[in-house]
């Protein structure tokens, strides 16, 4: 019965290709096994990839999405490789919205820049979050759930033989690297965490809220923001960036006592540039719904030791093997759990691994090659649809 109601979800929510019609033949738009929805390989102007997401709340609100080819609309413009992926919390709104705008800012900036840079990607960003903080203006006399809605941001850009990474959030960038004098494929983390369980995030914090001795708090033995909240930065929950939402009607479990003066959470982003070197392998780009159950080294081990094809579902597969372990159970018993019951076991996971080419790369730079535009997730969520309100389920979730 389970497995029948998982295919009518599969065949109602399947992700559509570019022509409309749903996915099921050759996996150019992706396939769906149950919650699982994968495309074990594509060719980028900078490599190969592969990408898998799998579902564990009722709705997806993990997003992400590869785009490769043109990074401007200049012609010519600058060639390359972009990957989003989305963590959203408190529901799918805001990951969304990222999914649907981030990328064309960037493309604009790009092209008023005429080059890509760490500005061009940091004012794409900021583009962003005054989207949604518009948005959230616009619906918040009727949705006022909509300000207590955000997401993660982790975004890697591939041009002209540097990898810029730039994250907001809990969300991970892991670099493989061959050690030539030994053969080992090492792990190196490009991207930095901000999440309240970190020390140093605690610290960057009370620095910038010298006057709130509460700025964070231990809770239920997690630290948190204002003991709602356990990441730092954000695009999107406006409830802790705006005092003006921070108020009725929003629901009273997201409201503070006392009103702030600066925002309590940043949209700025971390960004690191890394000049790819000759024995740089291939990238793994994932929520934390990953990292929770796989390290670095773990998760780079696997890519090394695996065929490419796929690798991204194996990763996936890998981590939820450790989430049933955890819990006692067997992974086959676990995939038949179904969205929504599935969150008590995992989060939403998403994987993308980019292997990089440096040859590709170099005649990438600026002529025209084959463009790769594809989203991940494949559950299509209404446009204005907020998640099922639960604020107690809220409150003691990873966020």
């Amino acid at each position: 019965m389970l497995a029948a109601v998982m295919d009518y979800f599969s065949s109602c929510w399947g992700p559509r290709s570019g022509d409309g019609h749903r996915g099921k033949g050759p996996d150019a738009a992706g396939r769906q096994d149950g919650l699982l929805w994968y495309k074990d390989a594509g060719q980028l102007v900078t490599g190969e990839f592969s990408m898998a997401v799998v579902q564990a709340n009722q709705l997806l609100e993990d997003q992400s999405q590869v785009e490769s080819g043109s990074l401007s609309l200049a012609d010519p413009g600058p060639q390359g490789t972009f990957v989003g992926v989305y963590d959203g919390h408190g529901g799918p709104e805001t990951s969304r919205f990222i999914n649907d705008h981030l990328f064309n800012h960037l493309r604009r900036f790009a092209t008023e820049h005429k080059f890509m840079s760490a500005d061009v990607i940091r004012k794409a960003f900021q583009a962003t979050e005054e989207g949604f903080l518009s948005l959230v203006s616009k619906e918040w006399s009727l949705k006022p759930q909509i300000a207590s809605v955000g997401s993660c941001c982790l975004v890697g850009v591939i041009c002209a033989g540097t990898l810029y990474v730039a994250n907001l959030g809990d969300s991970r960038a892991v670099l493989g690297r061959l050690v030539k004098a030994t053969g080992e494929v090492v792990a190196m983390q490009l991207s930095s965490e901000h999440n309240a369980c970190y020390e140093e995030v605690r610290q960057e914090l009370q620095s910038s809220h010298p006057d709130d001795p509460h700025i964070v708090v231990l809770k239920h033995n997690v630290w948190r923001v204002k003991g709602l909240i356990q990441i730092s930065r954000s695009i999107g929950d406006v409830y802790l960036k705006k005092p003006e939402y921070n108020r009725e009607p929003l629901h009273s479990k997201f409201r503070l006592r006392e009103t702030f003066q600066r925002p309590i959470l940043s949209s700025e982003p971390q960004i690191t540039e890394h000049r790819i070197q000759p024995n740089d392998q291939f990238v793994i780009f994932a929520s934390d719904g990953l990292w929770e159950h796989l390290s670095n080294k773990e998760a780079v081990d696997l890519v090394q030791s695996s065929p490419h094809n796929g690798i991204a579902r194996r990763l996936v597969k890998a981590a939820m093997q450790e989430a049933a372990k955890k819990r006692e159970m067997r992974y086959s018993d676990l995939k038949k759990i179904d969205r929504g019951v599935r969150r008590h076991f995992h989060d939403d996971i998403t994987v993308v691994v980019v292997f990089l080419d440096l040859n590709a790369m170099s005649k990438a730079s600026w002529s025209k090659s084959p463009s790769v535009s594809l989203r991940g997730g494949g559950v299509t969520v209404p446009a204005k649809s907020l998640a099922p309100f639960s604020a107690p389920a809220r409150l003691n979730s990873t966020y």
